[in-house]
């Protein structure tokens, strides 16, 4: 017998493990179907509804896909319940390619053969940079009976009231990407601490430890932009290093990143070398527009940059391409529509960071010449069910589904 503390404090206590047997992602919707129901009337009996989730041992649930941030992770377990469910995604921001490619990425991802059995109702909106507005659509969806929620967070904070109302109302919010700084949800992401240290761990070894390095920033407001940066500093503020850093805004968009690196180059005429959060694309062609000499890039994974690192290598640009992938969005909603069957869920689930470099890139594997520039390159994740071809993805819309 293993015995679990409420998230709220609430105690319970239950005769069988926690761990339920991996599925594949090509597990019939049938199948899938009945082994939700029999997981549902499992753990009806085992929790009160109504409180949110449980603080349960782990280990959790189809642990190559919903791998634990670390090691001292909690498990939570919500009151399981038989499919199909009423998900919506409540976006933020959509003003540039990954929110968009995002968006589309959930929509298509809602149609998979394999989830759709799961699926009563899908409903996307995007709110803009408003925490307000974005906290009111929560709100909206809780009160409609909506049994998950999956969202990008405008703000890291004060989430706290719709957190309170979805555990009251038993619903399942996940977070992803822009992620919450709480414990109080289960949330869906990739270390964007550690991805900040890698890039700055690829120009520091390109460049020795000193030089003028240009550092083009995130949409400003969010973890994202903050965690990368932070990641960032760690590696190149340390003891021994020597750089001077310019810093400007390009909000992960590509004429925005574009502009501000032409910016930057009129003023300071010279860089060693570049990172850009994002918008990648726009900023290294603001490089070769300007006939700038070839130096280290630290980028984003969209398509365009891949595609112009791996042209210009041979004149000797180097480059370091980490993926945020879009497909969050649909790790997101699995993770969701497992917790809704009462699977143990990591409260903090790590998707591996995608990456490749200027010695790795390969057109077809790694980045896509028939593709356009924006489409972001990483959105397959096998352990977890979630393969999107990337013309399903670009047949979507990004507009909402209401």
């Amino acid at each position: 017998m293993s015995c679990a503390l409420g998230l709220w404090g609430l105690s319970a206590c239950k005769d069988k493990p926690d761990s339920a047997p991996a599925a594949g992602g090509s597990a019939s919707a049938a199948a899938a179907a009945g082994s939700a129901g029999a997981a549902a009337e499992q753990a009806q009996a085992q929790a009160p509804s109504g409180h949110g989730p449980k603080i349960v041992p782990g280990p959790g649930y189809n642990p190559e896909c919903f791998a634990p941030w670390k090691q001292d992770t909690k498990y939570l377990q919500w009151t399981a319940r038989k499919p199909p469910f009423r998900l919506a995604l409540v976006n933020g921001y959509v003003g540039n390619a990954w929110r968009i490619q995002m968006v589309k990425t959930a929509k298509a991802f809602a149609k998979d053969p394999a989830i759709a059995p799961l699926i009563k109702e899908f409903k996307v909106v995007s709110t803009g940079t408003d925490v307000a507005a974005q906290l009111g659509a929560i709100e909206d969806f809780i009160n409609q009976g909506f049994d998950g929620i999956v969202t990008l967070a405008v703000s890291p904070d004060g989430f706290d009231r719709v957190i309170r109302l979805a555990d009251k109302k038993d619903v399942i919010l996940v977070p992803f990407d822009n992620v919450l700084d709480t414990d109080k949800v289960m949330q869906v992401n990739e270390d964007q601490l550690a991805m900040g240290r890698q890039w700055g761990e690829f120009l520091d070894k390109q460049l020795g430890g000193k030089g003028k390095v240009l550092e083009v920033r995130g949409l400003q407001g969010n973890s994202v932009d903050r965690d990368r940066h932070v990641g960032f500093r760690q590696v190149m503020e340390a003891p021994g290093k020597s750089y001077t850093i310019v810093e400007v805004v390009g909000s992960w968009d590509d004429g925005k990143a574009q502009k501000a690196v032409a910016d930057a180059l009129a003023v300071h005429r010279q860089f060693d070398a570049l990172f850009a959060q994002g918008g990648s694309t726009g900023a290294v062609r603001a490089l070769l527009d300007a006939g700038h000499k070839p130096i280290p890039v630290a980028t984003e994974a969209e398509n365009g940059v891949r595609k112009l690192i791996a042209k210009h290598h041979e004149q000797g640009m180097k480059g370091l391409s980490l993926g945020q992938s879009p497909g969050l969005a649909a790790i997101a909603m699995k993770a969701a529509l497992e917790g809704l069957q009462g699977k143990v869920m990591p409260q903090m689930i790590s998707v591996p960071i995608p990456a490749a470099d200027h010695t790795t890139l390969k057109d077809g594997e790694s980045f896509f010449s028939q593709l356009s520039d924006n489409f972001f390159t990483p959105n397959e994740f096998p352990p977890c069910g979630v393969n999107i071809s990337g013309v399903k993805i670009m047949n979507e819309s990004e507009s909402d589904v209401k």
